[in-house]
């Protein structure tokens, strides 16, 4: 059954399910007998099964979820608060939504990780392209940062690790931001953040990697460069999500399309957020510290690729459909 027909077929009862949900704690009639709610609550989980395993848009699947957690509370005597939510988003429907978007993911992660791959190749063969990136003074005190002497890597000075913690976090948000803002200019301002990012990058990684010091940069970025080049793939789907609802709305206006877009885009830009805390809090508290050997920061750092990839591809799957009573 497609999504349209089944919205027609089933939305008025969804109406009348989230009618008796408002209706719970004030005077006045129900939209139906209480004695039906456990009937009509696994009829929603029964769709909510159906709309997630045939791949239905964000909307339905978060209207169904929205109805489901909250009938899940009333039945089970929970009080529905923030932290339910938020355990919920990130449990569930972080991973899904951006499952939903792996056309916008997909994208945003070609256009940042082969920039990114292709350059740290290239300049690790041919270093003098790093010069038509980055500015030699600055490479300059690249060397300086990740040298066999650096008391600890990829700081320039005496910082701490809370003010370098502060400053990932600025870092971090503030390039996921731009690459979502880059939306709006119909993805062209994403397309371009994604493409620059994965070329500086690139150019630091392979320009460290032929001088030699490699080891200390390696070391430095595997723990925290799960969440952070992810969430900036991420955040590049956010902003193709709205570059896609100006350029093709369908039958609703560019204001309304936009606004629809914008639901989605920002749910993805939380998760994202949230990725970039992580990596900061890796980046200032464990990845400039020579502490442990590179081989335990290698392992970190691949445990924390193998994790998030499988809580992507895994987590929010839908769970095997019940049937409805009678």
């Amino acid at each position: 059954m497609k999504q349209a027909a089944f919205e027609d077929r089933f939305s008025p009862r969804w109406d009348v399910f989230a009618a008796w949900l408002e209706a719970q704690g004030r005077s006045g009639s129900s939209s139906f007998p209480d004695e039906e709610f456990p009937q009509r609550y696994r009829e929603i989980c029964h769709h909510l099964a159906l709309a997630r395993d045939r791949q239905y848009g964000a909307e339905v699947v978060d209207r169904l979820n929205h109805l489901a957690l909250y009938g899940h509370h009333i039945l089970y005597g929970a009080e529905p608060g923030r932290l339910q939510g938020v355990v919920e988003f990130f449990g569930r429907g972080f991973p899904r939504l951006v499952r939903e978007e792996w056309r916008a993911t997909l994208a945003a992660m070609i256009l940042f990780f082969v920039p990114l791959l292709g350059m740290t190749a290239l300049v690790s063969v041919r270093p003098e392209a790093a010069y038509y990136i980055i500015d030699p003074r600055t490479l300059s005190s690249l060397q300086d940062m990740y040298s066999d002497s650096a008391q600890a890597l990829g700081r320039r000075g005496a910082d701490g690790d809370l003010a370098m913690f502060a400053f990932y976090i600025f870092n971090n948000v503030s390039i996921g931001f731009r690459t979502f803002a880059g939306g709006i200019l119909a993805g062209v301002g994403t397309v371009v953040f994604l493409l620059l990012n994965g070329f500086h990058i690139g150019a630091i990684a392979g320009y460290l990697t032929e001088l030699g010091l490699g080891h200390n940069f390696w070391s430095f970025v595997a723990g925290h460069s799960a969440p952070e080049l992810l969430a900036i793939g991420i955040s590049g789907a956010a902003g193709f999500r709205l570059a896609q609802a100006l350029l093709s709305p369908g039958s609703r206006s560019r204001k309304q399309a936009l606004v629809a877009a914008a639901r989605h885009a920002v749910k993805l830009m939380m998760g994202a957020g949230a990725l970039f805390l992580i990596a900061a809090f890796i980046e200032g508290f464990w990845s400039a510290h020579r502490w442990f050997p590179n081989g335990v920061k290698y392992a970190v750092g691949a445990s924390l690729w193998a994790l998030l990839i499988g809580y992507f591809f895994l987590a929010g799957r839908a769970r095997p459909a019940a049937t409805p009573a009678p």
